[in-house]
């Protein structure tokens, strides 16, 4: 009826029995006895006698010289035209497509230009027909106070 209890990680069990174990002891290592090294030869002694009649004595240190850089493999004559090749295909290859979209452009503003024209000039047309300028019917032409209607006198 009730729930079992609910174990705890760190609550201790009767199984758990932890005994410590100690270290094994570290070895004694015992040193040598110390040995001065001589060098091979001894090195040279230089003395420098400034101008107001010191005298400087030690030893002459030679520069260090730089570990020689390996040298490049050759590069194959043929690689590299390979290479020059390559990279004047591809500006080629670019140009011609700036030169196309160039192309391009300009036609497509050269077609708008054309259609703005023609707006413009079938608007001026339709002004000068559809325009009212105050006659009416046919035309009517005076001339000393006659009058000639569709190619009749009327006197």
């Amino acid at each position: 009826m009730y729930p079992e209890p609910i174990h705890h990680a760190h609550a201790p069990r009767a199984a758990d029995v932890h005994h410590p174990v100690p270290f094994p002891p570290a070895p004694v290592v015992h040193p040598g006895p110390v040995v001065a090294v001589r060098p091979n030869a001894a090195p040279a002694v230089a003395s420098i006698v400034l101008p107001d009649g010191r005298v400087i004595t030690g030893y002459a240190v030679s520069p260090v010289q730089p570990e020689p850089l390996a040298a490049k493999p050759p590069v194959s004559r043929a690689a590299v035209n390979v290479a020059l090749g390559g990279v004047g295909f591809l500006a080629v290859c670019g140009g011609l497509l700036l030169l196309t979209t160039f192309i391009a452009a300009l036609a497509a503003f050269i077609h708008q230009l054309v259609i703005l024209a023609a707006v413009i000039f079938g608007g001026w047309i339709a002004v000068q027909v559809l325009g009212t300028n105050g006659h009416r019917g046919g035309t009517t032409v005076h001339i000393r106070k006659a009058v000639i209607k569709r190619n009749h006198f009327h006197g």
